[in-house]
């Protein structure tokens, strides 16, 4: 009996420092996405920020898309900037790029994108950027062509005046099961987890039903991790009629308990997608508390 109790308590040792491993580098913090075409915070919003101690604010900039004949990629919706972060809240920028782009590979495209985060940055004033995000729904069709484009972005960010050093991705389910990318860490999205096609049987935007099959995948990841949790409203029409999907608090609640039962250090880093005085007043204080809870 003592010799199982040795045996397990080594395992379990083991076990939590191949967790502090792979999310060596990854700071404890609170984060929220901004996914808007216009940097503008209401007195909601910023008290939001400052009562849960957010300490990152990934915003989107732009995104990536093909011209309309399919040929070359192009900047679409960016952002403008009428307002600015409260002090002690670190922007990182965020390019989401689509994957029809990463189809074959575009010379000069990572210039371009970095070049034009920088351009933008400089425009709006923002200050002390040391992280970029690119967001990107890469398949095994694109993964090869994405990862390049990840590795020329880098060198980019290298070569700048002020060079940016840390570059991360958002990471979906189902990228879980391929090499990991060559960024420094990632995102996991525990959102849009479903079939939307399937809408009358499971809530598309997050089911613990549709990350299960997924969380064998988490433990042995090599990149450190954040993790992403929904707080958004889905309206879409469907054969005429409106369709709309929440998630309940309960269930964001299960997901996060179960992939952190997989992996521990996914408590570490919590992202809110996304941050909007709608979203914000859809859950009480302690649902983001504990969403938040580390």
């Amino acid at each position: 009996m003592q010799r199982y109790t040795f045996f397990l308590l080594g395992w379990i040792v083991a076990l939590l420092a191949l967790g502090c491993t792979q999310q060596e580098g990854l700071e404890q913090q609170n984060c929220v996405y901004y996914w808007r075409t216009e940097l503008r915070l209401d007195s909601t919003e910023r008290a939001f920020l400052r009562d849960h101690h957010i300490a990152k604010f990934y915003c989107r900039y732009f995104d990536v898309v093909l011209d309309d004949d399919g040929g070359e990629p192009h900047p679409n919706a960016t952002i403008g900037f009428a307002d600015s972060l409260p002090s002690g809240v670190e922007l990182v920028p965020t390019v989401y790029i689509t994957e029809e782009c990463m189809h074959r590979h575009h010379e000069g495209l990572a210039r371009k994108v970095v070049q034009r985060v920088v351009r933008m940055n400089a425009t709006n004033s923002v200050r002390g950027v040391r992280e970029l995000q690119i967001d990107c729904d890469y398949t095994d069709r694109s993964r090869s062509t994405f990862y390049q484009f990840l590795a020329d972005v880098r060198r980019e960010l290298s070569t700048l005046n002020a060079p940016i050093p840390i570059l991360s991705a958002t990471i979906r389910l189902h990228q879980l099961q391929m090499p990991a990318p060559p960024v420094d860490y990632g995102v996991l999205m525990l959102y849009n987890t479903g079939d939307p096609r399937r809408f009358e049987e499971r809530n598309p935007v997050l089911d613990q039903r549709d990350v299960q099959p997924y969380a064998r995948y988490l433990q042995p990841y090599p990149l450190p991790l954040a993790a992403a949790y929904p707080v958004y409203r889905w309206q879409r029409q469907v054969h005429g009629v409106r369709i709309e999907h929440t998630v309940e608090a309960s269930e964001i609640l299960a997901v996060k308990a179960l992939v952190e039962q997989k992996r521990p250090g996914l408590r570490q880093a919590i992202v809110a997608y996304h941050l909007d005085e709608e979203n914000i007043n859809r859950y009480s204080h302690e649902t983001y508390e504990a969403i938040y809870h580390h």
